[in-house]
């Protein structure tokens, strides 16, 4: 039976997935149609049939969507057998408001005062309905953090909201419906705000706060529709009420205190007597800058028991929870009123089995919560979040047994999309610690780390770890909204901020590095890098089109900074970061910064060319595409000898000339050597840093050296990926020796427990082990290639990603020693390429597919 599922409605486009229960199926013709309601007695838009192929980033083709309104949306199709499909089921989302449509007005609780407080606030509101609700629909955002609550009742599962954006430019809001909270006659609306990322500390080794604004505050507004047809509006506004609560300090880094006695039972309903509560201050602040919500929310996404008890050598009592995660502990406790729970949260104990917070360095990472008394009480926090994996209970009123205490797992709503398994358990465990990585820096923000006093948008480790995020969860909205922030953040000369959202520029004292210097390369690369890399994962040709100004003014920056336009060796660079053959103390690789910022530059050149070509500007491909010519002419010229020697003999040197496809032809077999000799040199391991490490076994595989790429994946002493798992890791470490062989700690300065950025070799295992991947030419899997590269001493691997289409599957065996046996599954309205080890090519259409064929040794 054919049937399209998995409808999603993403920027004015549409996409959804065919099932059958049929084999070579493509979509011969679709019909679309919008409505505001589920009958789809009045339609928005019908597209009438269209005979046409797509059914990803297909564009919306109606007239613009109402705002405020709940929008239903259906597709039936037919395929390439004739056979018609029923309406699928119907997808819904609701319109947000444009910023001419808010009549509501941004009010806060704040006092002159409050600017230095990070104490939570409360407000509230009541009104009457005089009739039956038909439907309700809020619209809100704050200035900082906030919870919603109608009747005694949160409204929605979204944490941290509105989230975090570039907010001088861009303020989220979100939408919700409320329909079944309210009721005729008096209902009451309350909200709670928090600093978060508005006022809060921000880059907290540099002590900042208040970078975007002094005052949290709310703005919220509600438009109920009576059974009768009449319309009744609920706004932000003078009459709104405010009071202190019990959330007496909440920060992102340094955690919560509540005090449970001063808690207001029933502050958010309609009978709550708030006398005694204050009146708010309306705010003159625009809201031209709030905008639709465009990525995912955070959310709870899973719940972790404690795996052990520890009592360590100093006496400390500490709950593990076996695995490194971002969120919060939700507890239950009873006892006296005025007594406390105290946490504090740390990645990982000492080689003492000491509980170790240096590497925190100013984050306090504490919940202080004080009880009430009135039974057993359960909590956990509002507006922070961790990074840990050990929690010390420091106070406790009762014996600690472990069932009272359970981590709870946020991050941003991505679907999962990956799936990697093979006969090497340490490789199994990597691409779990490459997940868990994914899910705890992906907390709106792709952030470096999520424990220590940083948790910023370090757009370098954004980029080189973009295409694994796009195996293993579907990433192409939470980039979309990154990339919004990212054009939002970027300079008028076209450079791009170490992180976005950008709380660096103009923060640091006068002659600080960071402060002083100009973009750099590997970094400000995302404005390239990202949307290419997600227009080849998703197919999403509208964000492409969407950043295209922005890459061509990146590009264009650098060639401002390029001598002649052509070579980039002037200003600073971060280089190789923490690259292990800098000089001793130093952050900074050994590679020579204007070859990796020339290379940097040449691609995305390259990548610039190519996005002209597929959004149709052909003089734009054609003139990045020769000054790409003229640049990889003067790398060459610059770094390379007259027989072939980089003049930095370094392994980044040598990838990324080879992966950038900078290598003069006659020199690539003298490079490939001299990259094997180096690798010999270091017996093996690798010595590179942020910018040589994700191409490096991908760089020997795709230059014959597929043995060498599977040795240096598979190494497990220091350094390498599997030297970690040796550790006891769960995710993946800033440095390659964040605990080194002796069990001592590389420093307490720079060592996060998760820091996804080495997680890129995750690209590897499903493009080279697995060998699933996207043809160049097809992109989004429209065409999926399938090329298995067995090796390493692996006798069995599999994945599946679930593209665009719907899922895919590699599957490997090797039978005794010498027959390898495949199984593939292409979903239905694309085809495939499959390769075998031998070299035998067979394209297919969708269905499952079983090969086999013999080894050569």
């Amino acid at each position: 039976m054919l049937t399209p599922v998995h409808l999603q409605y993403v920027s004015s486009q549409l996409s959804w997935t065919l099932t059958s229960d049929k084999e070579q199926i493509t979509q011969a013709s679709y019909q679309v149609q919008f409505s505001c309601s589920d009958t789809f007695d009045k339609l928005l838009w019908d597209s009438q049939t269209v005979s046409d192929m797509s059914s990803v980033c297909v564009p919306y083709g109606g007239p613009p969507l109402p705002p405020g309104e709940e929008i239903c949306w259906r597709v039936r199709v037919i395929d390439n057998a004739g056979e018609e499909s029923g309406w699928s089921e119907t997808a819904q989302f609701i319109n947000g408001l444009a910023p001419g449509d808010w009549q509501a007005r941004f009010i806060t609780p704040d006092t002159d005062e409050d600017a230095a407080q990070s104490a939570g606030k409360l407000l509230r509101r009541t009104f009457s309905l005089d009739g039956e609700v038909a439907r309700a629909i809020v619209y809100v955002t704050a200035l900082g953090l906030y919870e919603l609550h109608i009747n005694g009742v949160r409204v929605g599962e979204d944490l941290l909201t509105p989230g975090w954006t570039e907010y001088n430019k861009r303020l989220l809001h979100q939408s919700y419906d409320v329909t079944p909270l309210l009721r005729k006659g008096d209902n009451a609306v309350g909200a709670m705000l928090g600093a978060g990322w508005y006022k809060g500390d921000l880059a907290g080794w540099i002590g900042r706060r208040n970078i975007y604004g002094r005052h949290t505050a709310l703005l919220m507004q509600m438009t109920v529709r009576l059974t009768d047809g009449r319309e009744v509006c609920v706004f932000s506004d003078a009459d709104w009420r405010c009071s202190d609560g019990p959330v007496l300090y909440a920060e992102l880094y340094h955690g919560e205190s509540y005090d449970a006695r001063l808690a207001r039972a029933g502050w958010n309903t309609a009978d709550y007597d708030d006398v005694g509560w204050t009146p708010v201050r309306v705010m003159e602040h625009t809201t031209d800058t709030v905008t639709p919500q465009d990525g995912p929310t955070v959310r709870r996404q899973e719940v972790l028991p404690v795996q052990s008890l520890i009592c360590t050598p100093a006496g400390e009592n500490v709950l593990d929870f076996g695995q490194n995660i971002a969120g919060w502990v939700r507890f239950r406790v009873n006892g006296q009123a005025g007594q406390r729970v105290v946490l504090r949260h740390a990645e990982v104990l000492d080689r003492d089995g000491l509980f170790y917070t240096a590497n925190m360095r100013s984050a306090r990472n504490e919940i202080v919560y004080t009880l009430k008394g009135d039974g057993e009480e359960v909590f956990e926090p509002h507006f922070t979040f961790q990074g840990f994996r050990y929690v010390q209970v420091v106070e406790f009123p009762q014996t600690i047994e472990p069932e009272q205490f359970e981590a709870v797992v946020i991050h941003s709503a991505m679907e999962r999309t990956g799936w990697f398994s093979c006969s090497d358990e340490r490789l199994n465990q990597l691409h779990h610690n490459i997940l868990w990585g994914l899910k705890g820096n992906f907390v709106d923000v792709c952030t470096d780390c999520p424990q220590r006093d940083e948790r910023l948008g370090w757009t370098g480790d954004a980029q080189v770890f973009a295409r694994t995020a796009t195996y293993l969860m579907d990433t192409r909205i939470f980039f979309q909204k990154w990339l919004r922030d990212l054009r939002a953040a970027q300079y008028e000369n076209g450079g791009v901020p170490f992180v976005v959202p950008d709380v660096l520029s103009g923060q640091f004292p006068p002659g600080d590095v960071i402060s002083n210097a100009d973009p750099v390369t590997g970094w400000g690369d995302a404005a390239v890098i990202n949307p290419w890399t997600v227009y080849v994962a998703y197919g999403d040709k509208g964000l492409l089109a969407e950043c295209y100004e922005s890459m061509k003014a990146w590009v264009e920056y650098i060639r401002t900074l390029a001598t002649d336009g052509l070579l980039w060796n002037t200003g600073f660079q971060l280089g190789d970061w923490v690259a292990l053959d800098a000089k001793e103390g130093s952050y900074y690789g050994a590679t020579a910064t204007d070859l990796i910022a020339t290379a940097y530059y040449a691609h995305v050149t390259r990548l610039l060319s190519r996005a002209a070509h597929v959004l149709g500007n052909e003089e734009d491909a054609s003139h990045y595409a020769a000054l790409r010519t003229d640049i990889g002419a003067a790398y060459a010229d610059e770094f390379f000898s007259r027989t072939g020697r980089l003049v930095s003999p370094t392994q980044t040197a040598h990838i990324l000339s080879l992966a950038f496809d900078l290598t003069p032809e006659a020199f690539k077999p003298r490079i490939v050597k001299d990259l094997l000799s180096l690798l010999d040199a270091s017996n093996g391991h690798l010595t590179t840093g942020f910018l040589g490490t994700p191409y490096f076994c991908q760089v020997l595989a795709d230059n014959g050296c597929l043995r060498e790429a599977y040795e240096l994946l598979l190494k497990d002493d220091y350094p390498s990926w599997l030297y970690q798992i040796t550790k006891g890791a769960t995710t993946v470490w800033e440095h390659w020796d964040g605990i080194k062989p002796d069990g001592s700690m590389w420093s307490a300065d720079m060592n996060s427990f998760n820091h996804y950025a080495y997680g890129s070799v995750g690209e590897f295992l499903y493009r080279v082990i697995a060998g699933i991947d996207t043809d160049p030419e097809q992109v989004g899997y429209r065409k999926l290639v399938i090329r298995p590269r067995p090796g390493g001493g692996l006798t069995h691997a599999s994945a599946a990603v679930m593209t665009p289409y719907g899922r895919a599957e590699s599957s490997w065996r090797i039978d005794g020693s010498e027959h390898f046996r495949l199984n593939v599954t292409v979903p239905h309205n694309t085809t495939a390429a499959v390769t075998l080890p031998d070299g035998a090519q067979h394209v297919v259409g969708s269905g499952r597919y079983d090969f086999t064929c013999t080894l050569s040794h």
